[in-house]
């Protein structure tokens, strides 16, 4: 293993989720298939809506930027742990590993972002549909994917660079199936105080704020049907936002039982499961979960499969 402080260090060694042959292979089966099924499901959502001018709408927009956002999020950890499984080789080089990082907190939290864009478009439809219109023009939707990009990549870059800083002489082992920012900190010789108090502060805002904003909106939306007299309409409105309420669940359930806490409490098979769950599991079923109930997604998937027939 490779000793000595971080200027010296080459490489980590991600011993993955489990080191026994026979279960890597039905392991790398299950997450072969689900990555396919990520990529090509995210894929004709994105085609979908690209290929249909009825869904050519702010909810849609949105929701198809969330879609090239989830794969890219699992894209940046599935190959790679693939490859790790499939030769044997679970060395990655000292870079790589940062800039798996990197990439993996911005996509994630770009993914957080676009869940409180998404409750932004609902609240404006449900509360305000007179002026939905003009709020939720394309100058506004193309400002809020910019701004979820822009501000997650700073936030991703923030904790890169002072990871980068860190001095790294014990073992070099990796206890998980990719380089997050909590393994690498349990890994590091040196005081990692400021790396910690930024996580819980500004990682806890960015990470808590979009999941609050949603929160308060559908707050808002609740009192908003409960005034509909028709219980039709209320259905209708509550089947609606159902799936995006489904989404928030699923991401913030999990992302948040990972992250919202001192680094002292961090246990490692428990967190490895609940990161396979928001990492693989969840970007697969979103566009299940998006599809299965809504009807313009319905009637624009069978033209889709009409067009390239």
């Amino acid at each position: 293993m490779v000793k000595g402080n971080q200027s010296h260090m080459t490489e980590f060694l991600l011993l993955g989720l489990t080191s026994d042959p026979k279960k890597q292979v039905w392991l790398f089966a299950s997450f072969l298939a689900m990555y396919l099924v990520n990529v090509a499901s995210n894929s004709v959502i994105i085609a979908t809506i690209r290929g249909d001018a009825r869904l050519h709408t702010p909810m849609y927009f949105l929701l198809s930027n969330l879609s090239l956002v989830d794969i890219c999020f699992t894209t940046v950890i599935v190959p790679q742990m693939l490859v790790n499984m499939l030769t044997q080789r679970k060395t990655i080089p000292f870079a790589q590993c940062l800039t798996q990082m990197y990439f993996f907190v911005a996509f994630g939290i770009t993914d957080s972002f676009l869940l409180a864009a998404m409750a932004t478009d609902r609240y404006v439809a449900i509360c305000n549909p007179l002026h939905y219109t003009a709020t939720m023009n394309p100058g506004c939707c193309l400002l809020l994917v910019i701004a979820s990009w822009v501000v997650s990549h700073l936030h991703s870059l923030t904790h890169t660079i002072l990871m980068a800083r860190l001095s790294f002489c014990g073992p070099n082992v990796i206890h998980h199936f990719f380089c997050d920012v909590q393994p690498l900190l349990t890994l590091s010789c040196s005081d990692t105080s400021v790396n910690e108090l930024l996580a819980f502060t500004e990682g806890s805002f960015v990470i808590m704020s979009p999941f609050l904003f949603i929160i308060v909106s559908y707050v808002y939306i609740t009192r908003a049907v409960l005034r509909l007299p028709s219980g039709r309409g209320r259905y209708k409105v509550f089947s609606t936002c159902g799936s995006h309420l489904t989404v928030v669940a699923l991401f913030y359930g999990t992302i948040t039982s990972v992250y919202i806490r001192p680094s002292s409490t961090y246990s490692v098979t428990k967190d490895r499961v609940v990161t396979v769950i928001y990492t693989v599991v969840t970007p697969m079923l979103n566009p299940f979960i998006y599809s299965l109930r809504n009807k313009d997604m319905k009637q624009g998937l069978k033209k889709l499969m009409r067009m390239t027939a």
